[in-house]
């Protein structure tokens, strides 16, 4: 997956970042994507996921799915499109939601 499928997705319209998640025995599965804005992941999910599907077909389980949620607080820095970081901190209270939406896969 990271050789094939994080590349593809760093180039794709307003990708910000992935969390994967794995159950401790690995038997499941779950990926969150971050998003600039909802329309970009709408876009993903419509034409770039099924290729993603395709890539891990071999290794699926289950049928996977997807969920959008929309961010209303973080603990972790606020993901900055632009790639730049603001003030050098790593860790900000964001002063309100980016309106990032992951899309959640569970594998």
């Amino acid at each position: 997956m990271e050789c094939e499928i994080l590349p593809w997705l760093r180039r794709q319209k307003g990708f910000l970042d992935l969390i994967t998640l794995v159950v401790s025995d690995g038997c499941e599965i779950a990926t969150i994507s971050f998003w600039d804005h909802e329309h970009n992941a709408q876009l993903f999910n419509a034409s770039g996921y099924p290729q993603v599907l395709e890539v891990l077909a071999e290794i699926l389980d289950g049928i996977p799915y997807v969920k959008t949620f929309e961010v209303v607080s973080s603990t972790m820095h606020t993901l900055d499109p632009a790639g730049q970081q603001n003030s050098g901190h790593l860790l900000q209270e964001p002063s309100a939601p980016r309106g990032c939406l992951p899309l959640e896969t569970n594998l």
